[in-house]
């Protein structure tokens, strides 16, 4: 019998706003919004286009950059539920974010999730420029240059074992959705999933997820 597994995007998803585009919009430094196109249409890697991003910003602004990202942070009607639901059921939850540790940790600490739980990419602030760090980086069977690899970490949970599930919403949720077993999506995540004619089920809250959970078989 396998396990449940899920692994839960962070911007965009457990969040209602992308953190990354909402830093990029409120401080507008130059070039960021071509950027982002290159990202979302696969033209740049995700670790190159989000380096990029945050190398525009200065070190300095450390303290308004930081204050203006926990702020911004809104988190999607539901998710606390969810996690309550997994709790009781006994589904193991990893948030696999894209996402960068001065906001994901801050906008998560209310939830009481495990730090070895969460997976994110680091701010550094000691230089001139915000550098990020890439400490979850692609195994030998990813050459997609994700930064934070989604799929690295799904395959240390193998198929025979666990029932893998995954929440997403974007560009660096599709590998890993081609890996799940069950897939939620929403936002540009829809449209690459059906390009491939992966089966998804589309929510807008996670009391959405909760209810098809709840009609999914027992493999345990």
């Amino acid at each position: 019998m396998r396990k449940p597994v899920i692994f839960c995007d962070f911007d965009g998803t457990i969040t209602i706003n992308d953190n990354i585009v909402a830093i990029m919009k409120h401080f507008q430094p130059p070039g960021w919004d071509k950027l982002v196109e290159r990202i979302v249409g696969r033209e740049i890697s995700i670790k190159e286009g989000v380096g990029s991003l945050f190398s525009l910003l200065p070190s300095s602004s450390k303290a308004e950059i930081v204050d203006y990202a926990v702020n911004a942070c809104q988190i999607r009607p539901g998710f606390g539920e969810l996690l309550d639901y997994c709790r009781r059921h006994d589904i193991e939850f990893y948030v696999t974010s894209g996402g960068i540790d001065f906001f994901v940790y801050s906008a998560l600490a209310p939830f009481a999730i495990a730090p070895d739980h969460i997976y994110c990419n680091a701010g550094n602030f000691e230089g001139e420029q915000v550098l990020i760090e890439w400490p979850h980086p692609c195994d030998e069977h990813c050459h997609n240059h994700c930064g934070m690899c989604k799929t690295t970490i799904i395959r240390r949970f193998p198929r025979d074992q666990y029932k893998r599930i995954l929440i997403g919403d974007s560009v660096t949720d599709f590998e890993g959705a081609k890996l799940a077993d069950l897939v939620f999506a929403r936002s540009h995540l829809i449209g690459l999933c059906e390009q491939l004619a992966l089966p998804f089920y589309p929510f807008e809250t996670f009391f959405d997820i909760i209810a098809k959970l709840e009609e999914q078989p027992n493999e345990r």
